[in-house]
């Protein structure tokens, strides 16, 4: 949640400001729309992200046990390899005394390099079966892969078992994989295994269609005659033992290059290839082997002659035969999907070092309000506690006013019951529907009328200050109310001559809506439970225009209030800080205001909130650098307002992405019980913060649905907020429209 209140400000002349108010909504139009992009921007990497490794639309299941009736006896009984050339299933087998090296699941940052190392000592060809999302993590090491003579073929994507997708997936899958071997080596193949296969004697009924499609599709498909197993990691002398052939015979041999901890493969495969050539073994590629069973006129499930290709550079017209260059569409697709990775796997992790980050900070913050407001209510409403002597003499109340004729006769009746003797100062600025007209009306005697050309808020009290009779001023908004003994609770701490200006405890009026009873919530956790503990720091950001009062010398003495920036509340503070005056919280002090009911209009108001903030704290910047009181902001209110109310609420949305990804594509159960527990932190602080500010606890009941959906629209504000900023946008002020329903407080609680 944002903490600071800026005050509503007052617009041009009404046909000058609709004009303008139209043109300042076509301006933002496209800043809002980039703001959504850079959220939409950030789910699609991290849905990217979670593909590549399997968490989006991963599938665990392997089929074991079906029914295999279906497949042809001569597929069941043949070679590892089986094309479907005219339609024909046919089996390739390897010849005697051949390996057909294979390697499943890479590329992989760490085994896969060592294997290839291997592979160019003995200069042995081997063939890579790639799972599509590691190409497009790694696709340098394919590149070498390729460059070094090896064989590709596909893995699948996503690494599932095609015998439980549909077709449109396993088509998928396979085109997905083809991308990434363009965008990585400019290749595309001919070569495919399905994940979880091993001799063909184990297709099945439901894994047979899927091999005939794409043999359709012109795929070749491969299997194993000898499995290592090093997968189950029984030692490098057991998977050297499981990797040889019986008798002689050839063999394609299945080991790992991925998918695990691959040290025992590494250990193994070289002691393999010397033991397999000291038996005479000969080492080529799949491609090889269906070269020479083409030229040996090799039929369905018979066996090949020996293969002569001792190396990569034998095998070299043979990989023509399984790779394609990949030219057009799907070379620049690629290219743009591995790129796509590229940003995904630096971005991903970024985030996740972020996250860490913003959810230190929220966990902080919400650990240092509860420590602090506590010792600030213990100090402030202990018995021997005082300001010093009681003031009772008069204060100037000043109410500017735009057109608030719904609300301005609330706002004096409240002031009328004042307990504390006042003037009241109404500053109508410009005003063109009577609002002057009903102040004058209402007859009351210590009521003065001022009337000037629409100049916007700032000048309407610094109009108000000039005219003040009274050394203490007290500044509110036309459509807030007070309680009788507001003002004289609000100018007690004047007591303490350090004391420049004292900000007043602001309530929601309207809160039996739903948008109402958001707002009530934030105002009591997030406004006020944050003002005692900057109270305390001696830090205090914001003097909320809604209720605050200022000695009417330090007004002057700071130059009054700015038109710089759209937070006037906001930089006359940090100015009083500066200016060496200490600005304090009173919690005693009530003032309802009315929110915006819509939330169009909250959109509108939260957006110049934040801007006008960050303009505030740009203005004064100097004061990071500075002596004194006004260094003292600088180093400790500066820093926690750019941490609590820019930094971490920009970054918060991080959380909500990250618990959506988890408990949508990696355990849901962990994410619920996590976003709960953070969901339960923020209860006992709201409930705290109830508690001190004297609240009933059952608006608490819409805290979980306000996580959910305001909390989400708080952060789009805030980055549409910084969009403006960083683009050198600017903003004008635009009249919230009013009711005037917040009447008396008297049962408003």
């Amino acid at each position: 949640m944002t903490t600071t209140t800026p005050s509503r400000g007052r617009r041009r002349a009404p046909s000058r400001m609709e004009r303008a108010a139209g043109k300042a909504a076509a301006l933002q139009r496209p800043r809002v729309i980039l703001a959504l992009l850079l959220l939409l921007a950030l789910i699609c990497v991290m849905l990217l992200d979670g593909y590549l490794r399997a968490e989006v639309g991963g599938d665990q299941r392997v089929r074991t046990g079906a029914s295999s009736s279906d497949v042809p006896d001569d597929v069941l009984d043949g070679g590892p390899i089986v094309t479907f050339r005219g339609g024909q299933a046919t089996t390739v087998s390897v010849p005697d005394k051949t390996i057909a090296l294979t390697f499943d699941d890479g590329p992989n940052p760490t085994w896969t390099p060592q294997v290839l190392a291997i592979l160019e000592k003995y200069d042995v060809p081997a063939t890579f079966f790639l799972v599509g999302s590691m190409v497009s993590r790694y696709p340098g090491i394919v590149r070498d892969m390729v460059d070094q003579g090896h064989e590709v073929g596909i893995h699948t994507f996503t690494h599932v078992d095609l015998s439980y997708q549909s077709d449109a997936r396993v088509r998928r899958e396979m085109e997905q994989t083809q991308l990434a071997l363009a965008g990585a080596a400019g290749i595309t193949t001919t070569l495919f295994r399905a994940p979880y296969s091993s001799e063909t004697d184990a297709i099945d009924n439901y894994s047979w269609p899927v091999y005939k499609k794409l043999g359709q599709d012109g795929y070749t498909s491969v299997f194993v005659d000898t499995d290592s197993d090093d997968w189950k990691r029984p030692g490098a002398s057991k998977i050297v033992q499981w990797a040889t052939p019986k008798k002689n015979k050839g063999a394609s041999v299945l080991f790992h290059d991925a998918g695990g901890e691959r040290s025992q493969t590494i250990k193994a495969l070289p002691e393999y290839i010397e033991k397999m050539r000291a038996k005479g073994y000969t080492f080529t590629t799949i491609s090889g082997v269906l070269e020479q069973g083409r030229g040996a006129g090799q039929q369905p499930g018979a066996g090949g002659t020996q293969s002569t290709a001792n190396g990569p550079q034998g095998t070299a017209n043979s990989l023509q035969a399984a790779h394609r260059e990949a030219t057009g569409a799907i070379l620049y697709e690629g290219k743009a999907l591995v790129a796509a990775v590229a940003v995904a796997e630096w971005a991903v992790p970024t985030l996740s070092v972020g996250l860490m980050v913003v959810g230190v900070a929220v966990m902080g913050r919400f650990g240092m309000m509860l420590v602090l407001a506590r010792r600030h209510y213990r100090r402030r409403n202990r018995r021997r506690f005082s300001w010093g002597p009681t003031v009772t003499r008069p204060v100037s109340v000043i109410v500017p006013a735009y057109n608030e004729k719904e609300c301005i006769a609330n706002t004096l009746n409240s002031l009328a019951r004042s307990t504390h003797p006042i003037e009241i100062i109404v500053v109508d600025d410009g005003s063109t529907d009577g609002t002057a007209e009903i102040a004058e009306s209402l007859g009351m005697p210590n009521v003065r009328v001022i009337r000037q050309a629409n100049a916007g808020k700032p000048a309407a009290l610094n109009n108000g200050v000039r005219n003040a009779a009274h050394d203490i001023v007290v500044m509110m908004d036309g459509d807030t109310v007070f309680e009788p003994d507001t003002v004289r609770q609000l100018v007690q701490p004047f007591a303490d001559p350090e004391v420049g200006a004292v900000a007043g405890n602001a309530k929601v009026g309207n809160r039996t809506t739903l948008i109402g009873a958001w707002q009530h919530i934030e105002y009591v956790m997030g406004f006020n439970l944050d003002r005692r503990m900057y109270d305390l720091l001696r830090c205090m950001p914001t003097i909320p225009g809604a209720i605050g009062a200022f000695r009417r010398e330090a007004v002057l003495q700071v130059g009054g209030m700015s038109e710089d920036t759209l937070a006037e509340d906001t930089d006359i503070t940090i100015a009083m800080h500066r200016a060496g005056r200490r600005v304090v919280y009173q919690e005693h002090a009530r003032a309802w205001t009315e929110a915006p009911g819509s939330l169009k209009q909250l959109w509108s108001q939260r957006y110049r909130w934040s801007y006008g903030t960050m303009q505030a704290l740009w203005k004064h910047r100097k004061s990071l650098t500075d002596k004194g009181p006004s260094g003292r902001f600088g180093r400790v209110g500066m820093p926690l307002v750019v941490l609590f109310q820019i930094v971490t609420p920009v970054f918060a949305p991080l959380i909500d992405v990250f618990t959506a990804y988890s408990m949508i594509f990696i355990d849901f159960k962990a994410a619920l019980l996590a976003w709960l527990a953070v969901l339960g932190v923020q209860l006992v602080c709201a409930a705290y913060a109830f508690r001190l500010d004297r609240e009933k606890y059952r608006y608490l009941l819409m805290m979980p649905l306000q996580q959910l959906a305001y909390r989400q629209m708080m952060y789009l504000v805030l980055i549409h907020s910084c969009v403006t900023a960083l683009t050198g946008g600017r903003l004008r002020w635009q009249k919230l429209k009013r009711t005037g329903e917040v009447g008396t407080p008297a049962g408003a609680g």
